[in-house]
């Protein structure tokens, strides 16, 4: 950008110089030089200090003007600045500018030489400064106005593409209220017949047979909604996964995978099988909150797994280092699973200066179901 910059300064520093070469060195060569360095060192810095040029500029000519031999290349100057002005700054009336210097140099060349200053010829003073802020006025408006056209274009494709997420995110909830149905529908269907087996089964045993199918019809039939339903809820770049759900038994890996920090892993009673929803939440719960351990502790951290009757807990504490516990939204999200589980989650400082996190997460459903030995 900058090598641009300084390319297009050559065009109008040959001017200075061709035309102070044909016009300014008759009156001798420190007035050539005078000119020419004045004009190329407003050129070069009228980028940046465009007001400070045109006032070197308008001085210099003024000079010119007092000693009777008005310079040519300060004049065409004077116009080519008051476009940088124009464009370059930001005030609502810059044309005051032009307006300004030639009212100057006008009360300056009538009190230098009347004789000469005073004709129409001097009205071209006027036209020429006030032209070239004219210029870049209509420049800058032309500017703004396509910068203005394109934030709008901005804003509109950015509000079509939020819009779009909104419609997208509508439409999968409807769908998930219609796959609840659905679901609700099925089960309760399941749930009906399979009362009825259960007395058939007492009563006439050999009429259970179509009893049981119509159960692994309704079974097949919610199986096909929700795999189908979950299919349109997908993100387009998501892909189906073939492993099953994370769950406690792969604690050791999870542990294994963290680098550079030490975890103390105790269980209390045996490890038995807990409800899938269960089991994935204390999963993410001990994932998440090892992180945070990580993050946040001195690289040591204790975690207990106790497996109770109608529950299993997760307890992990660490000393704090630096910060502190995670303030961001990863315990909010820990209690959301811990909340769609049945179960709670609760955090915070303990008074020996260690970070404590406890969720219990209840398996009764799932126990009931198990046989009694």
């Amino acid at each position: 950008m900058r090598v641009k910059r300084w390319l297009s300064d050559l065009v109008p520093v040959g001017l200075v110089v061709a035309v102070a070469a044909s016009a300014e060195f008759p009156y001798g060569w420190v007035r050539f030089v005078a000119v020419v360095a004045s004009g190329i060192v407003a050129v070069l810095v009228r980028h940046r200090w465009p007001v400070p040029a045109l006032a070197v500029v308008t001085a210099g000519f003024m000079v010119t003007v007092v000693l009777k031999a008005p310079s040519q290349v300060l004049l065409l100057l004077t116009g080519f600045l008051m476009y940088e002005v124009t464009l370059r700054t930001t005030h609502k009336r810059p044309w005051l500018y032009g307006l300004g210097c030639a009212t100057l140099l006008f009360a300056v060349g009538m009190i230098a030489d009347p004789a000469e200053w005073w004709s129409l010829n001097s009205l071209g003073l006027y036209a020429w400064t006030c032209g070239g802020g004219a210029v870049g006025e209509a420049v800058r408006n032309r500017r703004a106005y396509d910068a203005e056209m394109k934030q709008r274009l901005r804003m509109a494709e950015q509000t079509r593409e939020e819009e779009a997420r909104r419609r997208v995110m509508d439409e999968r909830l409807r769908i998930a209220r219609e796959l609840h149905d659905v679901v609700a529908h099925h089960i309760a269907v399941i749930t009906v017949q399979a009362g009825a087996a259960a007395h058939v089964i007492e009563q006439r045993p050999e009429q259970a047979g179509p009893v049981l199918e119509v159960i692994r019809q309704a079974s097949d039939n919610v199986l096909r909604e929700i795999k189908s339903v979950i299919g349109v809820l997908r993100e387009p770049g998501d892909t189906g996964r073939t492993t099953p759900s994370p769950g406690l038994s792969r604690l050791p890996e999870l542990l294994d995978g963290l680098t550079g920090f030490q975890v103390r892993h105790t269980q209390t009673d045996d490890a038995r099988e807990l409800p899938a929803i269960a089991d994935l939440a204390a999963y993410r719960i001990a994932q998440e909150a090892l992180t945070n351990a990580h993050r946040y502790g001195d690289g040591h951290a204790d975690l207990a797994v106790t497996y109770e009757p109608g529950a299993v807990t997760i307890e992990v504490v660490n000393r704090i280092a630096g910060r502190g516990g995670d303030g961001g939204f990863g315990l909010l999200g820990m209690r959301e699973r811990a909340a769609a589980a049945g179960g709670a989650v609760t955090a915070g400082p303990t008074a020996d200066g260690r970070f404590r996190l406890l969720a219990t997460l209840p398996t009764a459903t799932h126990d009931a179901l198990e046989p009694t030995p």
